[in-house]
């Protein structure tokens, strides 16, 4: 009987697995068939009817700044066909026998990539204007990204050891506006050192705002979405203090910048060289922090033990991990970085501070982590990604783009990387996995 009882629990749990597996079958085939009907129905739409509908006049991707820039021409109702083709492609790779399906994913990841040259071929097909340069768009889409970069780098350190992080926001934000009160307060506002000595105390503001979020959260055990958002409130509220009650009654409104310098060989390369190999200091160092943090957290012991907090923390702590001082040193480390995302802001990008500059660029950088699949370099593509909406955004408004002879407002173009910011999160739920521990509380086993 007792034999017959296990048979029973090893046959129902061979079942439920068998079911499972038939059932995420399912779930792909389902997003399969959805992603290839969208596909297909955007092949019909270029090829039937955006491609007779554009302008046939010959356009202009330029690789060099006027007055004679080296570039390729094109036409762009022959671009829109071939990428409606390639739609087409890629919808009836997703219903073709399962022998010939393992061509449906590099085919959507393709018709994905074509998207970006399709919205330029159409922007400049809808515009007065026959050129544009396409060197200068790619570089402004990283220096846009840097913000978003160095956030997603900060959520990458705080969740792969256990903390969720939604006080991104906030922490730039405290080191955007507490750097600049020192920079317009203590300082000398045309002073290049003190400008220095304000970005480090923005990167150490950052660190604090970070603390406060790592005793309410390891400490205190607060529920680390309402700490996060916390955090977010009380970082606008100070910076909105201090601006109207100390920044503006120095009458310091502005000041001088970090320089741009190049990288030496590399900016002296034909047509790309200067426009690529040029930026400021946060920029280049935000390469180094993404580069940094890959190093340290999958090729070091401490990265190890970091990334085991954030799994299986009690499993790390049999093991002699202390948990408690690896969440503690990580959402610290977190910070610093996302105090130096905001010198960007107000001592890089401009040099000024604002109320709510940093503009939801703490979320969409979550967004970024989320996209990345919680790693470095995925994070990083996510925030060229975003950083490339927005420099798209700002692009098109200097295009004039008009359909039908109405000029899209400029307000929509402005929405556009939050618009790519959902469709992203949208796309990645169920695709990305966190890590197994974030956002649980950890007490020490007695």
């Amino acid at each position: 009987m007792q034999g017959h009882l296990h048979r029973g629990v090893g046959v129902t749990t061979v079942e439920h697995a068998v079911g499972a597996t038939g059932a995420a079958e399912r779930t792909g085939l389902s997003r399969q068939t959805v992603t290839g009907l969208i596909f297909g129905l955007l092949g019909v739409a270029l090829i039937a009817g955006v491609a007779p509908a554009i302008s046939g006049n010959s356009r202009r991707f330029n690789f060099e700044p006027p007055p004679d820039p080296a570039g390729i021409g094109f036409h762009p109702p022959t671009w829109v066909i071939a990428i409606g083709v390639l739609f087409l492609v890629a919808a009836v790779l997703g219903f073709a026998p399962p022998d010939a399906r393992r061509y449906a994913s590099p085919a959507r990841l393709l018709s994905a990539i074509a998207l970006i040259p399709l919205v330029l071929v159409l922007s400049l097909a809808l515009s007065d204007n026959p050129s544009t340069n396409i060197i200068n768009l790619f570089n402004e889409s990283l220096v846009l990204a840097t913000p978003l970069a160095l956030g997603a780098t900060t959520g990458l350190w705080c969740e792969r050891s256990g903390i969720i992080n939604i006080g991104i926001e906030g922490t730039m934000l405290a080191g955007a506006g507490i750097g600049y009160m020192t920079y317009a307060t203590i300082g000398d506002a045309q002073s290049t050192g003190w400008l220095w000595f304000s970005i480090l105390i923005s990167v150490l503001a950052g660190g604090l705002v970070a603390s406060l979020l790592a005793v309410l959260s390891i400490r205190f055990g607060v529920n680390q979405i309402v700490a996060g958002v916390v955090i977010n409130l009380f970082a606008l509220g100070l910076t909105g203090f201090l601006r109207s009650e100390v920044i503006v009654k120095t009458g310091i409104t502005t000041g001088v910048g970090t320089s741009e310098f190049g990288l030496p060989l590399l900016s002296e390369i034909p047509v790309i060289g200067d426009q690529l190999f040029r930026g400021k200091p946060i920029y280049w160092m935000m390469y180094l922090v993404v580069i940094g943090t890959w190093l340290v957290m999958f090729r070091t012991p401490w990265g190890l033990r970091v990334r085991s907090c954030g799994e299986n923390p009690h499993a790390a702590e049999t093991l002699g991990v202390n948990v408690i001082r690896i969440r503690y040193q990580s959402v610290i480390l977190g910070g610093l970085i996302a105090g130096l995302a905001g010198a960007w802001f107000s001592m890089e990008s401009q040099t000024r501070f604002e109320d709510n500059m940093t503009n939801a660029a703490g979320f969409i950088a979550l967004a970024a982590l989320i996209f990345g699949k919680w790693t470095p370099w995925g994070a990083f593509g996510g925030a060229l990604l975003f950083g490339f909406s927005r420099a798209l955004g700002t692009r098109l408004q200097f295009l004039g783009v008009e359909v039908s002879g109405f000029e899209i407002p400029s307000e929509f173009l402005q929405a556009l990387p939050f618009v790519v910011t959902l469709v992203v999160v949208a796309g990645a739920v169920g695709r990305s996995i966190p890590p197994a521990a974030a956002g649980q509380p950890f007490q020490r086993s007695k």
